[in-house]
């Protein structure tokens, strides 16, 4: 039955499996495409947006295959249904080497994606968005308009050969022309049966629309204001609510004493926030207040007395955790994610050898976390409505049917704008804490929102890590060998169980991604990894893995640059043999920097994630202990540029977004409890900090990949090698601190 299944095409990606629910008389033509009378065109994007521009990209590719202006396009919230599912990031979440190409890796990225078809997750992350909506969004477009002709073609009795499209119109040799509008409701009927197969889609030199740096569609009402994020959801009757959880990493609520809370001006009811799942699970244990005001409910949380049994003093801290991690790497030889060659090697005359670390991150997205549900009785049945800035509305809808004991049916939702997501999205406890509230309070809907403390402390956050090198040179500063262990959390062992019902076992590919798939042409190298588990929760956070894997390699490779005294750029193109898009990428980037002005260093970083290859240059000046960036270069190879606006808007947002991990970032733990809360003891970059980024996306036609976290890994290293050409200090940890 498995050989069977496997061997099956894949579930078709074109119609939803209920009707578009659009209202008016608008017609659906597929499950992603509704044209209206007036031809405004709706378009159903099932990625969320959060500043990415997929409201724009994705419609771009259906636009462009239609053949309308974007102008006419419409975004319509995509309905919970199985042929949204991202299967691009269960695919790319397999640990093979980029390299490979062969059946092995070919077969399982074609078993993944069933896999994925059949799940169903919708998920907005892995840089994804546009790689997953390629095919499916520009076929759904072609069909459209084959739908379109063939109505055309049986009105004028003409070969639906002899018409051709333009701007939302279908016209013919004789100079006849029919609106898109007016053919909708004739073609759901004489083109029902078209599919994807049935149409031909444009090649590169025939697009009119993708490789344009067209304007987003959704400026306009993020300048004015009439963009709706998830916390300005507004539901009629709705109150507020506010929560108190736990003060520790795996604390036990035990209960509260509440009477002074209760009696405080707006209060209308306390109630207690179980765990849904283990200590550490995300889905915050803790009591809430709700009141009419937030403010009300925030003030009485003061008077709410918690009771919690926490573990002993001492139980564990950053240092314990980094303990820890040494003695893994000390004992155990870990999964090996990749392997070539020996490391016995003969001919060496020099031996390198280096250790890196890096801290936990929280997300410290703009928007505070929060999520608005509502829970009444219709017929005899719960009923669940969500407003929520969500990355993976199909799991939101999931974990609020969970909590309130009803189907999935029984759960609708309207997925928010994001007021930044950065993998802090991904995940659910805000859902089942704001169903939870809603349940006991008769009907009312209930907007939930922390505080930044309450952000900061209780994230899921990117993994720590400590990272061993060796490498053997020979006499002229060759690479011989290279051996690369790491140690970590695994956040799969983590995000999977809680959010997916999934087991969290075997190898994670996101604790060594960016080690294990560089690009650089060493004929000896072993790449592996220990899992160390604790208690802290883990998140996927903006580029996993590579965020401290690149800073890993790129810092140890300027070692070994240094110490075969050649420079660190001329290092890089001999190993990048084989692979010139990689080169040319880099080259790109060094020209384009040129020369630092007095008192100032360039520091240099290549690195390959989510399919994109980055190349930065930082300007960089250090002023007593003060690191100050003041231009970063950086070069892009991302595959086929569908909008080079936004793709350099992402790099810009990548840059600082690492940077301020790079400069400031840090989460500590000591006797179990987080010891940052906000913007004072977490900094993010100030604008007076930010410095100028210069983007250059480099020419292609190949497949699009990934965009919206590969500038983030470069940029920590990059700052390194810069700051060790002006003072001779080689920072090995991050956040990056002079002596």
């Amino acid at each position: 039955m498995l050989v069977g299944w496997g061997v099956q095409p894949p579930r078709q990606r074109l119609h939803t499996a209920n009707p578009l629910a659009l209202g008016g008389d608008t017609v659906a033509l597929n499950g992603w495409i509704a044209i209206a009378p007036d031809g405004a065109v709706s378009v159903v994007v099932p990625r969320s947006e959060m500043g990415q521009g997929v409201h724009t990209a994705l419609p771009m590719l259906v636009a462009e295959e239609l053949d309308v202006p974007l102008s006419s396009v419409r975004i319509a919230q995509a309905p919970i249904d199985k042929i949204f599912a991202n299967l691009t990031v269960l695919r790319e979440n397999l640990p093979f080497h980029p390299d490979d190409t062969g059946s092995a890796r070919q077969g399982a990225q074609w078993l993944m994606a069933k896999l994925g078809r059949e799940m169903g997750i919708m998920f907005t992350g892995g840089s994804t968005s546009v790689k997953d909506a390629w095919l499916p969004m520009r076929e759904a477009g072609a069909v459209a308009r084959a739908m379109l002709v063939k109505a055309a073609a049986e009105q004028w009795k003409l070969p639906a050969a002899r018409l051709r499209t333009e701007d939302g119109v279908v016209l013919g040799p004789d100079g006849r022309r029919a609106g898109y509008g007016a053919l909708a409701a004739e073609a759901a009927r004489v083109g029902a049966g078209i599919d994807s197969s049935d149409v031909r889609l444009k090649e590169p030199r025939e697009f009119r629309l993708i490789g344009k740096p067209l304007p987003r569609l959704d400026s306009r009402a993020k300048v004015d204001g009439s963009a709706r994020f998830g916390i300005d959801a507004r539901v009629p009757g709705m109150v507020y609510a506010a929560v108190k959880m736990a003060p520790m990493v795996s604390a036990t609520y035990l209960g509260y004493e509440g009477d002074a809370a209760a009696s405080m001006p707006g209060v209308l009811k306390i109630v207690p926030i179980p765990g849904m799942t283990d200590g550490r699970s995300g889905y915050g244990v803790g009591v809430a207040v709700v009141a009419a005001h937030w403010w009300q409910a925030r003030r009485a949380l003061d008077a709410l007395q918690v009771k919690w049994q926490v573990k002993k003093t001492g139980w564990f801290s950053s240092a314990s955790i980094f303990g820890d991690f040494a003695r893994a790497l000390d004992e155990e030889g870990g999964y090996v994610y990749h392997e070539a060659g020996t490391q016995d090697v003969d001919g060496v005359a020099m031996t390198v050898t280096a250790e890196y670390r890096a801290p936990f991150l929280a997300h410290a997205a703009m928007e505070p976390v929060n999520c608005t549900a509502q829970v009444e009785y219709a017929q005899g049945r719960r009923k669940v409505r969500l407003w929520a800035s969500t990355q993976v509305p199909s799991i939101a809808v999931d974990v609020a049917a969970r909590v309130a004991g009803v189907d999935r049916a029984d759960v609708t939702i309207e997925v928010m704008l994001l007021g930044g997501g950065f993998g802090r999205r991904l995940e659910a406890d805000m859902v089942a804490q704001a169903v939870t509230v809603a349940m006991a309070i008769d009907g009312k809907p209930v907007q939930l929102i922390w505080t930044r403390e309450d952000d900061t402390t209780h994230d899921v956050y990117r993994p720590a890590a400590l990272a061993r090198f060796r490498a053997h040179l020979d006499a002229n500063g060759n690479i011989l060998a290279w051996d690369n262990k790491s140690a970590s959390g695994a956040i799969g062992h983590q995000y999977f169980p809680r959010n997916l019902g999934l087991p969290g076992l075997g190898p994670d590919k996101t604790t060594a991604e960016g080690e294990y798939d560089m690009q650089y042409a060493i004929a000896n190298q072993r790449i592996a990894h220990v899992i160390v588990d604790s208690p802290v929760q883990l998140g996927y956070w903006r580029s996993v893995g590579h965020s401290h894997n690149a800073f890993f390699k790129e810092g140890f490779l300027e070692e070994l640059a240094h110490a075969a005294r050649r420079d660190g750029v001329d290092y890089r193109r001999a190993l990048l043999r084989g692979h010139p898009r990689a080169l040319a990428t880099l080259d790109a980037a060094v020209a384009n920097a040129g020369r630092p002005p007095e008192g100032r260093a360039h520091g240099v970083a290549l690195h390959r994630s989510f399919g994109s290859t980055v190349a930065q240059v930082a300007e960089v000046s250090v002023e007593g202990k003060q690191i100050r960036v003041h231009r970063v270069v950086c070069a892009i190879d991302c595959g086929l540029a569908v909008n080079p606006n936004i793709i350099a808007q992402q790099v810009e947002s990548g840059v600082l977004f690492g940077l301020s991990a790079a400069l400031y970032g840090e989460i500590t733990l000591k006797d179990g409890e987080v010891q940052q809360s906000n913007f004072g003891d977490y900094p993010v970059l100030r604008m007076n900090e930010v410095p100028v980024v210069h983007t250059i996306v480099m020419p292609s036609s190949e497949h699009p990949e990934g965009v919206g976290e590969p500038a983030v890994p470069p940029i920590a290293p990059a700052v390194a090698s810069a700051v060790f050409k002006l003072t001779g200090q080689r920072l090995r940890s991050l956040p990056l601190r002079l002596a």
